[in-house]
């Protein structure tokens, strides 16, 4: 053992109650922080290392707890929970902000055609596979074939969605057609995460006691698990998608708008980056990243292995994914 910082601090968990909605909140805020996806190769490096270290026991000399715990979630930010590889650049979780606030505005923007919508909804839902692909939970790998079947059916999904829903709206009023973009993407959500989460729910994902214990896996755990996941998605979208279109209803009706179109795309960016700012943490935290089940809501087999192997355990733990 060496430097000063005890050893007793429990970095395996986050620094606030996840009991607690604004325990998650907090949590969350540090994960989906945009000024992660800015770090460089060596200073998430520099943060694998301390976590690591710190774990085996090992303090790096005047390591204070803040910069741990800094460290902690520089960490949780870049690798994956389950199987440790560092994730894909924009599939992490502080990339939604960036990446949802160019790609639902220039959804919010440009909607009145049938290729922008195909376009759009097409980019959105590609990008909504890398982040469900990068986030999800368990350590199975999926293969080539696999990963191109769930996108191919998820993004065809949420296009046919998007362009259906789009012919019912010309028979409505302006304001509501504004609408149609934020119903696709709800729609799509129930349909891209299921897909691109699809060998969970064959297979299942892990399951644990308190302790991080490993009992087996579970499909009704992941069943639970995508469920809540489209819940969180789907309130990302509502304040980013459903506020904007008013405020913009009303702009477009101003002077200066009339006279300088070309800031209707950047104001709605602008709009949609302050919505999702708040919205992407706070529906994170809807739901504890370390879910729970009872063991009477497990699959009759992995019931009677953990009656066996640990008779007074009655709930088990998993991770959800993002």
């Amino acid at each position: 053992m060496s430097g000063e910082l005890s050893l007793s601090i429990n970095i395996k968990e986050p620094r606030w109650d996840q009991s607690t909605f604004m325990g998650r909140a907090k949590h969350f805020f540090m994960v989906t922080d945009p000024r992660n996806v800015l770090l460089s190769s060596q200073a998430l490096e520099e943060a694998r290392v301390i976590v690591e270290d710190y774990r085996a026991g090992i303090v790096k000399p005047g390591l204070t707890e803040d910069e741990l715990w800094r460290a902690k979630y520089v960490y949780d930010s870049a690798f994956h929970p389950d199987t440790g590889e560092k994730m894909f650049v924009i599939g992490r979780m502080s990339a939604q902000v960036p990446m949802n606030m160019s790609i639902t505005g220039c959804m919010l923007t440009f909607y009145r055609t049938t290729p922008a919508v195909v376009f759009w909804q097409w980019v959105n839902q590609s990008f909504n596979a890398v982040v469900n692909y990068t986030n999800r939970s368990g350590d199975a790998p999926i293969t080539v074939n696999q990963l191109g079947a769930a996108y191919v059916s998820a993004t065809t999904g949420a296009v046919v969605t998007a362009l259906g829903l789009k012919s019912l709206a010309t028979r409505l009023p302006p304001i509501v057609s504004r609408f149609v973009p934020f119903a696709a993407v709800a729609a799509a959500n129930c349909i891209n995460i299921p897909f691109m989460r699809q060998r969970e729910l064959k297979y299942g994902i892990p399951v644990t006691d308190e302790n991080g214990n490993r009992f087996g896996e579970s499909a009704n755990a992941a069943k639970q698990a995508i469920v809540q996941v489209v819940v969180s998605r789907i309130g990302m979208a509502v304040p980013a998608m459903a506020i904007p279109p008013v405020i913009m209803n009303a702009l477009e009706k101003k002077a200066f708008m009339k006279r300088f179109p070309i800031l209707n795309a950047p104001v709605q960016v602008g709009l949609v980056g302050l919505c999702l700012v708040f919205a992407t943490p706070l529906c994170c935290a809807l739901f504890p990243q370390k879910s729970s089940m009872s063991v009477s809501s497990l699959e009759e087999d992995l019931q009677e292995k953990i009656r066996q192997t640990s008779p007074h355990t009655t709930t088990v733990f998993f991770n959800k994914g993002l």
